[in-house]
């Protein structure tokens, strides 16, 4: 069984049209559709009443990683697919994941993600491109499955044990921003393989301005919390040294110092198969 748990917060139309969206492209009561609302103030749930099988939980401003583990909490299927609240499915989206992730050497896949308001523009999978973290949509260079550096999570799918024995998301980001790029980062290093299918490819309204606060010392934070948890010495450097030059940086890193880094690196470093060296070695990758 899947569940899907989409993450909501003051999405106004786009929510019932992904849920409509979702509900449409799939049997009846199948998948499993838990809508975490956090915080919103824009009534965007009151349809849900309309849908008495989708599941609505209610959380106050804890953020995309905190939303996303709450919501996997309640969710039963084996296989868990997060999404945004945003997005347009086709028909028959779930037979290439559930089928891809029978294969136990695969933690995560998503599908190929294109933009709503300009179709042309489509990604399959992301990688980085520097040392600030910042990540680049990647070109489709196969009809088959292929490894991926990044996988999006506006509609990214692994199995329950998966997410478990990884810990879910890092509930230590803040609102929203690398929240991904981090759970790829870390599956890949616990031994896991990431896969995009060329084959499926989901709709996605990317905004330059999102529905409620958000800060770029949030960003900043992510990304610095990311380079002190899991980089080496000289990588971390080389990543404050690029994130210095936003203007955001003092409040990003004050917030960072103040957080649990060395307790969560500890933790990582206990559990992980591979080190960043061998993450950006393995996708030729520069940071």
């Amino acid at each position: 069984m899947i569940s899907i748990v989409v993450i909501s917060r003051n999405e106004g139309a786009e929510l019932e049209a992904t849920i409509r969206n979702l509900a449409e492209s799939s049997r009846p009561g199948q998948p499993e559709i838990v809508v975490v609302d956090d915080g919103s103030t824009d009534g965007s749930t009151r349809f849900l009443a309309d849908f008495p099988a989708v599941r609505l939980l209610r959380s106050e401003g804890i953020g995309v990683a905190n939303a996303r583990n709450f919501g996997a909490c309640h969710a039963a299927g084996d296989i868990i697919v997060f999404s945004d609240a945003h997005v347009r499915v086709p028909g028959g989206w779930h037979v290439p994941i559930q089928e891809t992730l029978q294969r136990p050497e695969v933690g995560a896949c998503a599908p190929g993600i294109y933009s709503l308001t300009e179709p042309r523009r489509r990604g399959f999978g992301l990688y980085f491109i520097g040392p600030d973290l910042h990540a680049r949509w990647r070109h489709r260079t196969s009809q088959a499955p292929e490894a991926a550096p990044l996988l999006p999570g506006c509609f990214l799918a692994m199995r329950r044990e998966v997410f478990r024995a990884a810990g879910g998301f890092d509930a230590g980001m803040r609102q929203l921003g690398g929240n991904d790029n981090e759970l790829s980062f870390r599956l890949w290093t616990l031994g896991y393989q990431l896969l995009v299918l060329p084959e499926v490819e989901v709709g996605h309204l990317f905004r330059t301005l999102v529905p409620y606060e958000a800060t770029w010392a949030a960003v900043v934070h992510n990304r610095l919390r990311m380079a002190f948890v899991h980089f080496g010495l000289a990588r971390r450097e080389r990543v404050i040294g690029a994130l210095r030059h936003y203007e955001a940086f003092p409040a990003g890193l004050a917030l960072a110092v103040e957080s649990d880094l060395r307790a969560r690196r500890n933790q990582v470093e206990q559990s992980r198969r591979f080190d960043d060296d061998w993450f950006f070695r393995n996708f030729n990758l520069e940071c």
